[in-house]
Protein backbone atom coordinates (compact mmCIF):
# COMPACT_ATOMS: atom_id res chain seq x y z
CA UNK A 1 0.00 0.00 0.00
CA UNK A 2 1.66 3.36 -0.74
CA UNK A 3 1.88 6.47 1.63
CA UNK A 4 -0.80 8.16 -0.44
CA UNK A 5 -3.33 5.35 0.80
CA UNK A 6 -1.82 4.54 3.75
CA UNK A 7 -2.70 8.63 4.39
CA UNK A 8 -6.38 7.91 3.33
CA UNK A 9 -6.99 5.10 6.00
CA UNK A 10 -5.41 7.34 8.59
CA UNK A 11 -8.91 9.42 7.92
CA UNK A 12 -10.82 6.43 9.28
CA UNK A 13 -9.79 8.26 12.71
CA UNK A 14 -11.34 11.38 12.28
CA UNK A 15 -14.88 9.75 11.21
CA UNK A 16 -14.47 8.09 14.86
CA UNK A 17 -13.74 10.99 16.01
CA UNK A 18 -17.01 12.28 14.66
CA UNK A 19 -19.01 9.11 15.63
CA UNK A 20 -17.85 9.40 19.61
CA UNK A 21 -18.56 13.25 18.92
CA UNK A 22 -22.43 12.32 17.49
CA UNK A 23 -23.04 9.30 20.33
CA UNK A 24 -22.30 12.13 23.10
CA UNK A 25 -24.19 15.50 21.86
CA UNK A 26 -27.41 12.85 21.78
CA UNK A 27 -27.21 11.91 24.78
CA UNK A 28 -26.55 15.25 26.06
CA UNK A 29 -29.35 16.81 23.72
CA UNK A 30 -31.93 14.10 24.33
CA UNK A 31 -31.29 14.89 28.25
CA UNK A 32 -31.72 18.21 27.38
CA UNK A 33 -35.10 18.09 25.95
CA UNK A 34 -36.40 15.58 28.07
CA UNK A 35 -35.61 18.00 30.92
CA UNK A 36 -37.21 21.28 28.98
CA UNK A 37 -39.13 19.60 27.17
CA UNK A 38 -38.69 22.27 24.10
CA UNK A 39 -39.24 20.99 20.80
CA UNK A 40 -36.58 23.26 19.15
CA UNK A 41 -33.73 20.54 21.50
CA UNK A 42 -35.60 17.94 20.23
CA UNK A 43 -35.04 19.49 16.73
CA UNK A 44 -30.86 19.89 17.48
CA UNK A 45 -31.29 16.02 18.78
CA UNK A 46 -32.56 14.86 16.08
CA UNK A 47 -30.14 16.49 13.42
CA UNK A 48 -26.92 14.96 15.83
CA UNK A 49 -29.13 11.56 15.12
CA UNK A 50 -28.21 12.35 11.75
CA UNK A 51 -24.53 13.09 12.71
CA UNK A 52 -24.10 9.90 14.27
CA UNK A 53 -25.49 8.21 10.89
CA UNK A 54 -23.55 10.43 8.28
CA UNK A 55 -20.03 10.04 10.53
CA UNK A 56 -20.75 6.07 10.32
CA UNK A 57 -21.68 6.58 6.33
CA UNK A 58 -18.18 8.48 6.64
CA UNK A 59 -16.29 5.53 8.37
CA UNK A 60 -17.12 3.15 5.58
CA UNK A 61 -16.66 5.61 2.33
CA UNK A 62 -13.59 6.33 4.04
CA UNK A 63 -12.29 2.71 4.36
CA UNK A 64 -13.61 2.46 0.65
CA UNK A 65 -12.08 5.34 -0.89
CA UNK A 66 -8.27 4.47 1.03
CA UNK A 67 -8.10 1.16 -1.30
CA UNK A 68 -5.71 1.37 -3.94
CA UNK A 69 -6.52 0.60 -7.51
CA UNK A 70 -7.58 -2.60 -8.85
CA UNK A 71 -8.40 -4.92 -11.82
CA UNK A 72 -11.99 -3.70 -11.13
CA UNK A 73 -11.39 0.02 -10.48
CA UNK A 74 -8.16 1.25 -12.48
CA UNK A 75 -8.35 4.68 -11.48
CA UNK A 76 -8.90 3.65 -7.61
CA UNK A 77 -11.50 4.00 -5.08
CA UNK A 78 -11.51 8.06 -4.32
CA UNK A 79 -15.02 8.64 -5.57
CA UNK A 80 -16.85 6.19 -3.16
CA UNK A 81 -16.43 9.75 -1.05
CA UNK A 82 -19.19 11.09 -2.65
CA UNK A 83 -21.65 8.44 -1.71
CA UNK A 84 -21.11 9.26 2.12
CA UNK A 85 -21.45 12.96 1.49
CA UNK A 86 -24.49 12.83 -0.52
CA UNK A 87 -26.12 10.41 1.59
CA UNK A 88 -25.19 12.20 4.71
CA UNK A 89 -26.60 15.63 2.59
CA UNK A 90 -29.73 13.55 2.04
CA UNK A 91 -30.35 12.51 6.06
CA UNK A 92 -30.42 16.30 6.37
CA UNK A 93 -33.11 16.67 4.38
CA UNK A 94 -35.25 14.20 5.74
CA UNK A 95 -34.45 15.56 9.38
CA UNK A 96 -35.55 19.35 8.58
CA UNK A 97 -38.49 17.13 7.58
CA UNK A 98 -39.20 15.78 10.60
CA UNK A 99 -38.47 19.24 12.87
CA UNK A 100 -41.48 20.61 10.73
CA UNK A 101 -43.79 18.08 11.68
CA UNK A 102 -42.83 17.75 15.25
CA UNK A 103 -42.73 21.42 15.40
CA UNK A 104 -46.47 22.43 13.74
CA UNK A 105 -48.49 20.92 16.75
CA UNK A 106 -46.62 22.61 19.20
CA UNK A 107 -46.82 25.68 17.34
CA UNK A 108 -50.62 25.28 17.28
CA UNK A 109 -50.97 24.01 20.83
CA UNK A 110 -47.62 25.53 22.78
CA UNK A 111 -46.99 24.15 26.43
CA UNK A 112 -44.71 25.34 28.74
CA UNK A 113 -40.84 24.51 29.08
CA UNK A 114 -39.72 23.28 31.87
CA UNK A 115 -36.32 23.44 33.94
CA UNK A 116 -35.01 25.79 31.41
CA UNK A 117 -31.63 26.72 33.29
CA UNK A 118 -30.78 23.27 33.66
CA UNK A 119 -31.15 22.42 29.95
CA UNK A 120 -29.75 25.61 28.23
CA UNK A 121 -26.04 24.78 30.21
CA UNK A 122 -26.39 20.47 29.10
CA UNK A 123 -27.28 21.98 25.44
CA UNK A 124 -24.30 24.18 25.49
CA UNK A 125 -21.93 21.73 26.84
CA UNK A 126 -23.33 19.45 23.46
CA UNK A 127 -22.66 22.46 21.24
CA UNK A 128 -19.12 22.90 22.23
CA UNK A 129 -18.25 19.65 22.02
CA UNK A 130 -19.50 19.57 18.63
CA UNK A 131 -17.52 23.10 17.37
CA UNK A 132 -14.45 21.40 18.68
CA UNK A 133 -15.00 18.60 16.07
CA UNK A 134 -16.00 20.04 13.75
CA UNK A 135 -12.68 22.39 13.30
CA UNK A 136 -10.38 19.33 13.91
CA UNK A 137 -12.78 17.96 10.73
CA UNK A 138 -11.85 20.88 8.53
CA UNK A 139 -8.97 21.19 9.56
CA UNK A 140 -8.06 17.43 8.25
CA UNK A 141 -10.15 17.99 5.31
CA UNK A 142 -8.14 20.88 3.96
CA UNK A 143 -4.69 18.89 4.75
CA UNK A 144 -6.07 15.80 3.22
CA UNK A 145 -8.28 16.94 0.65
CA UNK A 146 -10.90 15.02 1.65
CA UNK A 147 -14.62 15.95 0.59
CA UNK A 148 -15.90 13.30 3.62
CA UNK A 149 -14.97 15.20 5.79
CA UNK A 150 -15.23 18.25 4.51
CA UNK A 151 -19.00 17.99 4.68
CA UNK A 152 -19.11 16.38 7.70
CA UNK A 153 -17.09 19.68 9.38
CA UNK A 154 -19.83 21.53 7.73
CA UNK A 155 -22.51 19.56 9.17
CA UNK A 156 -21.29 20.14 12.17
CA UNK A 157 -20.55 23.65 12.16
CA UNK A 158 -24.34 23.70 11.17
CA UNK A 159 -25.22 22.27 14.31
CA UNK A 160 -23.31 24.82 16.22
CA UNK A 161 -25.04 27.54 14.86
CA UNK A 162 -28.43 25.61 14.83
CA UNK A 163 -28.17 24.95 19.08
CA UNK A 164 -27.30 28.67 18.75
CA UNK A 165 -30.59 29.67 17.21
CA UNK A 166 -32.42 27.22 19.90
CA UNK A 167 -30.62 28.19 22.86
CA UNK A 168 -31.64 31.96 21.55
CA UNK A 169 -35.09 30.70 21.26
CA UNK A 170 -35.64 28.89 24.51
CA UNK A 171 -33.85 32.33 26.03
CA UNK A 172 -36.56 33.89 24.53
CA UNK A 173 -39.16 32.13 25.39
CA UNK A 174 -38.66 31.94 29.49
CA UNK A 175 -37.49 35.74 29.13
CA UNK A 176 -40.82 36.64 27.17
CA UNK A 177 -43.42 33.93 27.84
CA UNK A 178 -44.21 33.54 24.33
CA UNK A 179 -43.74 29.75 24.02
CA UNK A 180 -44.17 30.11 20.45
CA UNK A 181 -41.23 31.46 20.47
CA UNK A 182 -39.84 27.51 20.40
CA UNK A 183 -41.84 25.86 17.42
CA UNK A 184 -40.74 29.45 15.50
CA UNK A 185 -37.07 28.72 15.93
CA UNK A 186 -38.13 25.19 15.23
CA UNK A 187 -38.66 26.24 12.02
CA UNK A 188 -35.74 28.19 11.17
CA UNK A 189 -33.59 25.41 12.48
CA UNK A 190 -35.11 23.25 9.59
CA UNK A 191 -34.54 26.31 6.68
CA UNK A 192 -31.60 26.43 7.96
CA UNK A 193 -30.14 22.53 7.83
CA UNK A 194 -32.45 22.10 4.06
CA UNK A 195 -29.78 25.16 2.89
CA UNK A 196 -26.64 23.12 4.31
CA UNK A 197 -28.40 19.47 2.74
CA UNK A 198 -29.04 21.21 -0.38
CA UNK A 199 -25.47 22.45 -0.86
CA UNK A 200 -23.60 19.49 0.33
CA UNK A 201 -26.32 16.82 -1.99
CA UNK A 202 -25.16 19.58 -4.81
CA UNK A 203 -21.18 19.33 -4.07
CA UNK A 204 -21.49 15.39 -4.08
CA UNK A 205 -23.91 15.92 -7.48
CA UNK A 206 -21.32 18.02 -8.87
CA UNK A 207 -17.99 15.41 -8.08
CA UNK A 208 -20.41 12.07 -9.12
CA UNK A 209 -20.51 14.17 -12.77
CA UNK A 210 -16.75 14.57 -12.90
CA UNK A 211 -16.58 18.37 -12.77
CA UNK A 212 -13.98 20.01 -13.81
CA UNK A 213 -11.09 21.30 -11.67
CA UNK A 214 -11.39 24.96 -10.10
CA UNK A 215 -10.62 27.99 -12.33
CA UNK A 216 -7.29 28.08 -10.29
CA UNK A 217 -6.22 24.73 -10.42
CA UNK A 218 -6.72 24.92 -14.05
CA UNK A 219 -4.35 27.91 -13.81
CA UNK A 220 -1.86 26.29 -12.42
CA UNK A 221 -1.62 23.71 -14.88
CA UNK A 222 -1.85 26.12 -18.02
CA UNK A 223 1.32 27.89 -15.86
CA UNK A 224 2.92 25.00 -15.29
CA UNK A 225 3.11 24.49 -19.46
CA UNK A 226 3.99 27.69 -20.33
CA UNK A 227 7.75 27.84 -20.27
CA UNK A 228 7.55 24.36 -22.73
CA UNK A 229 5.35 26.87 -25.40
CA UNK A 230 8.98 27.10 -27.41
CA UNK A 231 10.49 25.38 -30.23
CA UNK A 232 7.01 24.79 -32.20
CA UNK A 233 5.39 23.26 -28.93
CA UNK A 234 1.55 23.12 -28.21
CA UNK A 235 -1.09 22.05 -26.29
CA UNK A 236 -4.88 21.12 -26.44
CA UNK A 237 -7.55 18.88 -25.48
CA UNK A 238 -6.60 19.95 -21.92
CA UNK A 239 -9.37 18.34 -19.60
CA UNK A 240 -9.29 17.78 -15.62
CA UNK A 241 -11.98 16.48 -13.62
CA UNK A 242 -11.76 15.44 -9.40
CA UNK A 243 -12.78 12.18 -7.80
CA UNK A 244 -12.69 12.35 -4.40
CA UNK A 245 -9.18 13.04 -2.89
CA UNK A 246 -7.23 12.78 -6.70
CA UNK A 247 -7.00 14.82 -9.58
CA UNK A 248 -7.34 14.10 -13.40
CA UNK A 249 -5.76 15.55 -15.90
CA UNK A 250 -5.37 15.00 -19.96
CA UNK A 251 -4.06 17.12 -22.95
CA UNK A 252 -2.59 16.51 -25.94
CA UNK A 253 0.97 18.17 -26.52
CA UNK A 254 1.82 18.76 -30.46
CA UNK A 255 5.38 18.88 -31.43
CA UNK A 256 7.29 19.06 -35.11
CA UNK A 257 7.10 15.79 -37.05
CA UNK A 258 10.94 15.60 -37.38
CA UNK A 259 11.01 15.04 -33.34
CA UNK A 260 12.68 11.66 -32.03
CA UNK A 261 10.01 8.93 -30.04
CA UNK A 262 12.90 9.65 -27.54
CA UNK A 263 12.74 13.43 -27.20
CA UNK A 264 9.25 13.84 -26.76
CA UNK A 265 8.87 11.11 -24.49
CA UNK A 266 10.86 13.16 -22.49
CA UNK A 267 9.19 16.40 -22.87
CA UNK A 268 5.98 14.77 -21.60
CA UNK A 269 7.70 13.12 -18.87
CA UNK A 270 9.07 16.72 -17.98
CA UNK A 271 5.49 18.24 -18.30
CA UNK A 272 4.07 15.32 -16.35
CA UNK A 273 6.39 16.02 -13.31
CA UNK A 274 5.83 19.72 -13.49
CA UNK A 275 1.79 19.61 -13.52
CA UNK A 276 2.66 17.00 -10.39
CA UNK A 277 4.53 19.45 -8.82
CA UNK A 278 2.12 22.02 -8.45
CA UNK A 279 -1.38 19.90 -8.34
CA UNK A 280 -1.40 17.53 -5.15
CA UNK A 281 -2.71 14.19 -5.65
CA UNK A 282 -3.28 14.14 -9.40
CA UNK A 283 -2.88 12.01 -12.15
CA UNK A 284 -1.82 13.17 -15.85
CA UNK A 285 -2.21 11.82 -18.88
CA UNK A 286 -0.39 13.00 -22.29
CA UNK A 287 -0.92 11.99 -25.64
CA UNK A 288 1.93 13.13 -28.22
CA UNK A 289 1.42 14.28 -31.37
CA UNK A 290 2.62 15.85 -34.58
CA UNK A 291 2.40 19.30 -35.59
CA UNK A 292 2.44 18.16 -39.48
CA UNK A 293 -0.38 15.86 -39.21
CA UNK A 294 -4.25 17.15 -40.18
CA UNK A 295 -5.83 14.59 -38.04
CA UNK A 296 -3.73 15.78 -34.67
CA UNK A 297 -6.09 19.18 -35.33
CA UNK A 298 -9.34 16.52 -35.01
CA UNK A 299 -9.87 16.38 -31.27
CA UNK A 300 -9.09 19.90 -30.27
CA UNK A 301 -13.33 19.99 -29.16
CA UNK A 302 -14.43 17.75 -26.21
CA UNK A 303 -15.24 14.50 -28.00
CA UNK A 304 -13.11 13.45 -31.03
CA UNK A 305 -14.72 14.32 -34.60
CA UNK A 306 -16.15 11.04 -36.03
CA UNK A 307 -15.10 10.12 -39.32
CA UNK A 308 -17.89 9.99 -42.00
CA UNK A 309 -18.92 8.70 -45.33
CA UNK A 310 -18.99 12.61 -46.15
CA UNK A 311 -15.37 12.64 -45.56
CA UNK A 312 -13.67 10.15 -47.92
CA UNK A 313 -10.13 12.19 -48.12
CA UNK A 314 -9.76 11.32 -43.79
CA UNK A 315 -10.91 8.00 -44.66
CA UNK A 316 -8.36 7.07 -46.80
CA UNK A 317 -5.47 8.79 -44.66
CA UNK A 318 -6.64 6.70 -42.00
CA UNK A 319 -6.22 3.52 -44.19
CA UNK A 320 -2.93 4.57 -45.15
CA UNK A 321 -1.81 5.42 -41.65
CA UNK A 322 -3.31 1.80 -40.61
CA UNK A 323 -0.99 0.32 -43.53
CA UNK A 324 2.30 2.39 -42.15
CA UNK A 325 1.78 1.14 -38.74
CA UNK A 326 1.90 -2.78 -40.03
CA UNK A 327 4.49 -2.36 -42.36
Amino acid sequence: MTSEHTDRLFLTRFAWLSIGAAVLTIALKTTAYLLTGSVGLLSDALESLVNLVGALMALAMLTIAARPADEDHAYGHSKAEYFSSGVEGTLILIAAVSIVITAIPRLITPKPLEQVGLGLGVSVAASLINLVVALILLRASKQYNSITLEANAHHLMTDVWTSVGVLAGVGAVAITGWERLDPVVAFLVAANIIWSGVRIVRMSALGLMDTALSASDQNLVRDALMPYMQDGVQYHALRTRESGSRKFVSLHIIVPGKWTVQRGHRLLESIEADIRNVLKSVTVFTHLESLNDPASWDDTDLDRIEITPAQPVKKLATKKIKADVTQ
